[in-house]
């Protein structure tokens, strides 16, 4: 199961900076086939990941994954998750939830018979949400952060 390492009062929240430019960007199109040559790298532009990740700022904030049971998804270990609380939870999107105390990550499977949390690794189980279960979904990923 992955769950999240951060308690829910601890969760990052981006704050508001003066840095409004952001880092250097260079809008080229880096090349992930054969090599192509540039002219030059034009005008500098600046780039906020903040601006590209983050469509609401009051209800986003960001986790880290632990653990390998949304690996088929993409979502490794240490991976940073960008968090929105404002979208509404639905079939297939991948959910960060508290259940029974703690927290984890997995794929949002919703039917007329109910809630199932689907991890994306087959070495562990589907998890059927029922009325027994504490269960509250914070908020749905938006983007992954890796380091590479």
């Amino acid at each position: 199961m992955i769950s999240l390492k951060s308690n829910p009062l601890t969760f990052f929240n981006p704050e508001p900076t003066n840095d409004t430019l952001g880092a250097a960007f260079f809008d080229t199109g880096i090349s992930c086939g054969f090599p192509a040559p540039t002219e030059d790298f034009g005008e500098q532009q600046h780039l906020s990941l903040d601006t590209e990740l983050v469509k609401n700022r009051e209800t986003t904030f960001y986790a880290r994954v632990s653990g390998q049971s949304m690996i088929g998804a993409g979502l490794d270990d240490n991976d940073l998750l960008v968090i929105d609380r404002s979208i509404e939870p639905a079939n297939n999107k991948i959910a960060v939830c508290f259940l029974d105390g703690e927290f984890t990550v997995k794929r949002l499977r919703v039917d007329v018979d109910g809630i199932w949390l689907k991890p994306e690794n087959p070495n562990y189980p589907i998890i059927h949400v029922t009325e027994e279960n504490d269960f509250v979904i914070w908020g749905i990923v938006t983007n992954v952060i890796k380091k590479v």
